[in-house]
């Protein structure tokens, strides 16, 4: 990311959930708030056939200078779902980034996850990302903004080109990277940039759902 993230993240508009509150559907983030950080990456929708899979998803292309997301705003209760959990998928990832830099904060895939407080400077964020160099499981602090904190979900070259199921206890992760515990979350957000890296990628995202602890419906 080549702008400040926090200048743009919570300046959301307000998107009406349709069916499920807890499901973001690919089509509910293409009916979001794009937001711009540099030319907007390529986003659109793709049926099942074409993503290889049994659900539609958003497939997003990136070329050297490009970085925006596709932001849903939407309240979610962490006590009654605290439990994120998403398909996606990479085709190819970043080569000979340090993604701790400023001058390597590009992702060919990431989740964003936003906890709103006032005044908005005090708001935290999770980015659950497909990762080019930082270990699995690794997490570390933007470069940009010490409000998002990173989590390499996948890493590297393993996978490529598959559809990977993920989940993760998303109010756990906020009190172990941020030591608060917030009651919901204020909107998610997909991501795929490569402005900084000025190489080409590709990904796609499937359903987002939200769960509860026993992991049911």
């Amino acid at each position: 990311m080549t702008l400040p993230l926090q200048a743009s993240i919570f300046c959301l508009a307000l998107v009406a959930a349709t069916g499920a509150p807890s499901l973001f559907r690919p089509a509910d983030f293409l009916d979001g708030e794009v937001r711009e950080f540099a030319k907007p990456t390529d986003y659109r929708l793709a049926g099942a056939d074409e993503a290889g899979a049994d659900h539609a998803a958003v497939r997003a292309r990136c070329t050297a200078g490009q970085a925006s997301g596709l932001f849903v705003e939407r309240e979610i209760s962490l006590e009654d779902h605290p439990i994120l959990e998403w398909r996606w998928r990479v085709d190819s990832i970043f080569q000979g980034l340090d993604e701790t830099s400023k001058a390597g904060d590009d992702y060919p895939a990431r989740i964003y996850v936003v906890a709103q407080r006032w005044p908005r400077f005090r708001s935290r964020v999770i980015n659950y990302v497909w990762s080019s160099a930082q270990p699995q499981g690794s997490s570390w602090e933007n470069a940009f903004a010490a409000q998002f904190q990173m989590v390499a979900v996948r890493s590297g070259q393993a996978n490529l080109g598959r559809w990977i199921d993920e989940r993760r206890n998303v109010r756990d992760d906020f009190r172990r990277l941020h030591g608060i515990e917030p009651d919901s979350i204020n909107a998610v957000a997909i991501m795929t940039d490569c402005d900084n890296a000025g190489q080409q990628t590709s990904a796609w995202y499937g359903p987002i759902r939200w769960l509860g602890d026993d992991l049911k419906k």
